[in-house]
């Protein structure tokens, strides 16, 4: 009977136990593809996906899954159009080195992203003010590249990358959101 190979943390190796799941997302192998995948089983530590996208092992990649948004890890171990991913370890936060113009708000949403030309990826939107916020990515965008972002309910926005660290982007939208507009957008992320 083949079995998943042992990982950190399960009882033959000490990792914690992992809750079967279904979600749909991506996945990018840090070679600048994307490719579906199907989380299978999730803990707080790693996970498992389905995937055919061609992996291999200490291979780091990022996921990006809806209601999770970009996650990066580490490849423990690929078999049958199945891989074991850890998750890296968040770090602190590096403070921002120029002023903002306006004071962002600690609002999380799930928000669509897109590069011009390529797919849409859900993600979340953190730090939110009228004149940008920060967000996490699936595809590396380069600094001072165009991007659009969707909140439910309203237009795509044209912004433009001015910072990147890790998993997430600074993005500062063309137009500022009007006040008022804003402020709707404010009570539906409530």
């Amino acid at each position: 009977m083949n079995k998943e190979p042992a990982l950190p943390g399960d009882p033959r190796s000490g990792r914690s136990e992992r809750r079967p799941v279904r979600l749909d997302g991506f996945i990018a192998p840090g070679d600048g593809t994307t490719s579906e995948i199907t989380v299978i089983d999730m803990s707080y530590e790693g996970c498992r996906i389905a995937t055919v996208a061609p992996l291999s092992e200490d291979q780091k990649v990022t996921i990006s899954v809806l209601r999770l948004g970009a996650i990066e890890g580490v490849v423990c171990w690929v078999r049958d159009g199945e891989a074991g991913l850890v998750f890296d370890a968040v770090g602190d936060a590096v403070e921002q080195q120029a002023p903002r113009r306006s004071k962002r708000l600690e609002l999380s949403a799930e928000v669509t992203l897109r590069r011009p030309g390529k797919h849409n990826f859900r993600v979340r939107a953190f730090d939110i003010s009228n004149e940008g916020c920060k967000v996490e990515f699936i595809d590396r965008p380069d600094e001072g590249e165009t991007m659009f972002i969707k909140f439910d309910g309203l237009d795509a926005l044209q912004a433009k990358v001015r910072w990147i660290e890790r998993s997430s982007i600074g993005l500062e939208f063309i137009r500022p959101i009007h006040p008022a507009v804003f402020e709707l957008l404010l009570a539906r992320l409530g």
